[in-house]
C-alpha cells in the first residue's frame, strides 16, 4: 500500500478534480468506510513513526465502528445527522495528517512520539461519543440533545474506555485534551502538565474544525442537519438581542451568520488558541493546505448566495451516515415537532 504522504504530493501538485461528496480533501480516501480510513491512518502512521505498533488503534476503530452502530454495550449507536461517522471518520484522518507533520518538521526533542499519537488518535476517534445515548437515558429522543455537554461525555467515555485497552495512565489526559473540540469548558481552564499535550490538543481542536468546514457539503449540511441539530438541543431557538429574536430562524439563517462565525470566532481559535497548528498539514502536502483551500471556496461561495439570495444553489444531497434506517426523515419528524411547540417570535 503507498503511503498517505507519496499520496497526497501528487495531488498537491496539480489542481483538484471533482471530488465525491464521501470523500476527504485529496478525493482519495472514503471518509463514510472505517475500514477505508484506517488503512489510510495506517500509512500516516507507519511512516511517521516507523516500527510503531498500530494494534490497539485497530482495536479503537473496530470499538468506534461497534459504538456508532450501535453493537457496543448499552449504547444505541449515533443518531446526530451532522456530527455523523463520516464526520469522526473525516476529522480523524485529519488529526493522522496533523500529527505527521508535526513530527516530520520539529526537533527531536519536541516530537510528540508513539504513544502521545496514539492517543490523540483515539481522542480524535470519540471525540463526540458524547452525543451517543444509552439506553438508560430514554427521556432523551435524539443525541443532539446532548450538544451543551457531548464533549464532557465524550470525556467521560475516553476515562472509561482507555483502562481497557491498555492506556489506564493517559485516561486523564485523553478526558482532557478531548475538550479542546469543544466550548464547555474554556480552553485555558483545560488542566494538562505537559505542554506536548496541549499541544495535542491543538491539533484536535484544529482537525476537528478543519474537516468539517473543508466538507465539499458543508453549507449543505449546516442548513439542514446543523440547524436540526441546533433546534434539537435548544440553542437555535434561544432568544438574542434582548428576546426580540432567535438564535436561528432556519438553517438559510444560520448560514447567513456562518461567514461572520467563521472570520470571528472560528479563525481565533485557529490561528491564536491553537498556535496555527494547521501549518502542520503543509508539511504532508507540498506546502500545501487543501483544507483550508476547501474552506476558502466554501466561504467564498456561500458569501456570494448570501449576497444574491440564490439559496437554490444549495443542492447537493450527501448521505448520511448514523445507526438509523432513515435519519433524515426521522430528525425531521423531532425537528417539526420541536418547532410547533415554540412560540416563534415574529421578526
Amino acid at each position: 500500500m503507498s503511503s498517505d504522504y507519496s499520496y497526497i504530493e501528487q495531488t498537491a501538485s496539480r489542481p483538484f478534480r471533482i471530488r465525491p461528496n464521501e470523500y476527504d480533501v485529496t478525493g482519495r480516501v472514503c471518509v463514510s468506510d472505517p475500514g477505508e480510513v484506517r488503512d489510510a491512518i495506517q500509512g500516516i502512521f507507519q511512516q511517521a513513526f516507523p516500527g510503531g505498533a498500530f494494534d490497539i488503534l485497530w482495536v479503537a476503530f473496530h470499538d468506534f465502528e461497534r459504538l456508532f452502530r450501535g453493537d457496543y454495550e448499552d449504547y444505541l449507536g449515533c443518531d446526530t445527522v451532522y456530527h455523523d461517522i463520516q464526520h469522526t471518520l473525516d476529522m480523524t484522518l485529519a488529526m493522522a495528517r496533523l500529527l505527521a507533520g508535526h513530527e516530520k518538521t520539529c526537533a527531536p526533542a519536541d516530537r510528540l512520539g508513539h504513544e502521545r499519537a496514539v492517543v490523540g488518535l483515539i481522542a480524535a476517534l470519540f471525540h463526540d461519543a458524547g452525543y451517543i445515548r444509552r439506553r438508560s437515558e430514554p427521556g432523551v429522543l435524539n443525541g443532539a440533545e446532548f450538544t451543551g455537554l457531548h464533549v464532557s461525555r465524550s470525556a467521560e467515555f475516553l476515562r472509561n474506555y482507555l483502562p481497557r485497552i491498555g492506556l489506564a495512565h493517559q485516561a486523564g489526559v485523553a478526558a482532557q485534551v478531548v475538550h479542546f473540540t469543544g466550548y464547555e469548558m474554556s480552553l485555558d481552564d483545560i488542566e494538562l502538565v505537559d505542554p506536548k499535550d496541549s499541544l495535542m490538543g491543538h491539533l484536535l481542536g484544529t482537525a476537528d474544525l478543519m474537516a468539517q468546514m473543508a466538507d465539499r457539503c458543508y453549507l449543505e449540511k449546516c442548513r439542514d442537519r446543523l440547524y436540526a441539530e441546533f433546534v434539537l438541543a435548544g440553542v437555535a431557538t434561544r432568544p438574542v438581542a434582548a428576546g426580540d429574536r432567535i438564535q436561528y430562524q432556519s438553517g438559510i439563517d444560520l448560514l447567513r451568520q456562518t461567514p461572520g462565525f467563521f472570520r470571528h470566532s472560528v479563525r481565533e481559535r485557529l490561528d491564536n488558541k491553537f498556535n496555527r497548528a494547521y501549518r502542520y498539514i503543509e508539511a504532508v502536502c507540498d506546502g500545501r493546505n487543501p483544507y483550508f483551500e476547501a474552506i476558502e471556496q466554501n466561504m467564498a461561495h456561500l458569501e456570494r448566495i448570501v449576497d444574491s439570495e440564490d439559496w437554490q444553489k444549495l443542492r447537493r444531497q450527501p448521505p448520511c451516515f448514523t445507526a438509523l434506517e432513515q435519519p433524515m426523515q426521522h430528525v425531521s419528524g423531532l425537528v417539526s415537532r420541536q418547532l410547533a411547540r415554540i412560540e416563534m417570535p415574529v421578526l
